[in-house]
Order: C-alpha cells, then structure tokens, then sequence
C-alpha cells in the first residue's frame, strides 16, 4: 500500500519538491507522523470507550501546534482519506487519457451510489461537485424565473449566495427578498416558519435556506419549511454546506427537493468535493452551468460537466464515508455536541458572555457564535492567533456578532480547555 511516506519521498527523490513550491510550516505533516495516523485509524475499528475517540483525534496528521477551532470553512481529511486520493492521483498519472478516463472515472459511479444511500435518495438523483456553491449555482443561475419573480432568503444565509442572486436581479429583473429572523438564536420553529410564510407574496417563487447557518450554526426547521412552501408551488433551496455528516440529514428526514452540500467540511473529505440532490422530476427543469454534449435532459449528471478533472478527489470520498460510518453516524453527531460543550459550558451564563447559538437538543451541532463584552471579535480573534497560535474567526453581522468557534473530531479535550482558559484570561484581564 502507498504510504505518504514513499509517496514523499519519491517525490523528493525527483527534485519536484522545492521551496519555491510551498511554504512549510514549522510542523507540517511528516511522513513519519502520517504514517502514525493512518495506523490509529485502524487501531480505532478495535478500540472503545476513551481509547477509541483518543485513536480518532490520532487519525489526522495535523499541526498541534496551530489550536485549530475554525474548521467551519475546510476541515483536514483524516490520513487514510488522504492516502486514497494519493493512491488514485498517482494512478491517474501512469497514463492519464487511459488511466484516469478509462479505468478510475468509471468507478467514481461506486461513489455516487455509497453518497445517494447515506443521504437516502435514488443514485439517479445525487450529482457530485466540487463544492456546495457550484451546486447551488447550477440550480439558482438554472431554474426558470421571470422578471419580478421573487427569491425569498434570510438575512443571514451565505453572503455569497446573495450575491449570485443579486446578479441575476441586476441582469434579468427578479427580485431577492432578505428578512431577519424573530431572534438570534432562533429556538421557537413556529415563529420561523410564520416568518417566512409572512414575507410569501404572490410573485415568490423560490426559498433559499440555509440548514445550518454558517455563522451561528443554528439548524433550520428545514422539513417544516418546505411543508409550508411546497403546497404554495414554492420551491425550497437547501444550503446544506453545513447540514451533512453534521447533524441529522437525510433526505426524507427533511423532505427537500434540491440540497448541495460540501464534503470537505463535515465529511472530512478531500478538498473540493461536495454533492448536489435533485429530486428526479425537477433534473430536466433546470439548465445545467455547462451545458454537456452526451446528457439526456433527466440525467443528473449533466450538472457535472466542469471540463478535464481528476477522479482522485472524488474516488477518496469513498475513504471518507468509509471513516464517517466507521465512527457512527450518531456517535459523530453526538461527539460534536460534547466537544462543543466541553468548553462552551465554562462559559455559558457569566455575565458579559452572550451566546448566539442555541444549546438546545436540536438546535445546533458542533458550531457556536460566543461574544464577551468589551472584546470586539476581530481583535479578539486576532489576539489569540498573534499571541496563541489559536485559530478562530471573529464575525461582525449586523444582528449579532461573536467569535465562530468550530471543533472537529480531531480537536482533543485538552486544546477545548485551553482555548477556554484562554477566554476566561481575555474577559478578565483584556487583550494584554
């Protein structure tokens, strides 16, 4: 079996590897050290209880010496998703029009399979991408709507998405249509759904809703949305870049017509993959970005035509979901809960600390918007990278603002308590 290892070194061997290429960190993975991980990851298939959450934190070669609580926008792949996309790129490589059109491009169809059944949908439906936007945008830039024809969203869904709407307003004449919530966070799903049925008119013809706000990570009454839009002839967007092998996500479970998710956040999979689900009917009612030549108007997989790509990234999903349902769909879930509460209890409830993310059964996963008082979030944030080596955001919305903390499977239980000491240290004696 490839190991990172030979795999480096052989590069090194070559010349290929120079200073000029990248820039090292001071503890980058060493091949020694991804070795070790790969291993933990097969010690962690035997092992129980605090040993084997100790062998998943292992799984990852990551720098430890970077505290690493922003995994909200790319997280690491653990090392044996890491080795099987080094194992299909080297292939790919022996002869590309042969290797990497013929024999692993065919097999990325395993992989469609193995994502339809874990969202639970029909294979025919499930298109791979490299990201949730590029879902998004085949959908949003694709479905028919006329001039005045409006899009109903929040104020804080993805900015980016607003964006690609607004273009389509600037160009065609439809309508984006952002209002707030009843609270940040938002815990009564009857007052959210009675929000948005409020702000339905007659020329609303689409909902754009994220299931997990990447700011906060307040989860959406998705399921309740759409049973209120869809007697209406309404169609609901579901953002899900946040929502899959994150909290409860399956396709009946939120009873949606169209979600695009990314799959190098919460899946761990390599960077730039995602999935877009389309419900069957509505495929050949949507323009693909990239109109292909060989696609039937009902195959899904006319929303993959991007041009000359790798199979690697995509074929490694397959090591990711192997890892995912190695550890439990909802012993992850639950994991995330409790890393979440491992530091933010310490500080829940003092006074100055506000938090903007609900601890309700439900209502949240891992992700949580924390603001102590006195301590803008983008100093803060700064203070502890330049003086901590901790790695956060700080975010400034006009409805609330918080450091985003995000812990994955890989943070380990002393890195939560140091960075709530570290917060404890900062609401008391300022950023000094």
């Amino acid at each position: 079996m490839l190991s990172r290892r030979n795999f480096v070194t052989g590069l090194a061997a070559t010349g290929v590897i120079a200073p000029r290429l990248f820039i090292p960190t001071a503890h980058a993975a060493e091949p020694a050290r991804f070795d070790d991980a790969v291993a933990a990851a097969g010690r962690a298939k035997q092992a129980t209880g605090a040993q084997f959450w100790s062998e998943i934190q292992q799984s990852w070669a990551v720098d430890r010496t970077i505290l690493n609580v922003e995994n909200g926008g790319l997280q690491p792949a653990p090392a044996i998703v890491n080795q099987a996309f080094f194992q299909a790129w080297t292939k790919a490589n022996e002869a590309p029009s042969y290797t990497n059109a013929r024999v692993l491009w065919p097999q990325v169809e395993g992989v469609r399979a193995r994502l339809a059944k874990a969202f639970g949908c029909a294979t025919e439906e499930m298109a791979i991408t490299r990201n949730t936007t590029e879902g998004f945008l085949a959908v949003a830039l694709g479905i028919k709507l006329n001039p005045g024809d409006e899009v109903l969203t929040t104020t804080q869904d993805y900015h980016r998405f607003h964006n690609d709407l607004l273009q389509r307003q600037a160009r065609e004449g439809i309508v984006l249509r952002q209002i707030k919530l009843p609270s940040v966070p938002a815990e009564d799903i009857g007052a959210v759904v009675q929000t948005l049925a409020d702000a339905i008119t007659p020329r609303t013809k689409v909902i754009l809703l994220s299931h997990v706000f990447q700011l906060t990570g307040q989860v959406m009454p998705i399921r309740e949305v759409v049973q209120m839009a869809r007697p209406r002839g309404i169609l609901v967007i579901v953002d899900g870049a946040h929502g899959f092998s994150h909290v409860a996500a399956t396709r009946d479970g939120l009873d949606c017509d169209i979600y695009a998710t990314s799959l190098h956040k919460w899946l761990s999979a390599p960077h730039g993959t995602g999935f877009l689900y389309v419900r069957k009917e509505l495929i050949p009612t949507i323009w693909p970005l990239q109109p292909p030549t060989d696609r039937e108007p009902t195959d899904i997989r006319r929303f993959e035509a991007i041009g000359t790509a790798s199979a690697a990234p995509y074929l490694a999903i397959g090591a990711a979901l192997d890892f995912w349902e190695m550890v439990g769909v909802e012993r992850k879930r639950e994991r995330l809960v409790w890393l979440r509460e491992r530091w933010v209890s310490r500080l829940a409830g003092l006074p100055g600390v506000t938090l903007n993310t609900s601890r309700k059964p439900g209502f949240a996963g891992a992700i949580m918007s924390i603001d102590l008082a006195g301590l803008p979030p983008p100093k803060l944030a700064t203070w502890l990278w330049e003086r901590h080596r901790v790695l956060v955001a700080g975010v400034v919305h006009p409805e609330f603002r918080g450091l985003r903390v995000v812990p994955a499977l890989y943070t380990t239980e002393a890195e939560l308590d140091r960075f709530a000491d570290l917060l404890l240290l900062a609401r008391k004696n300022g950023l000094t």
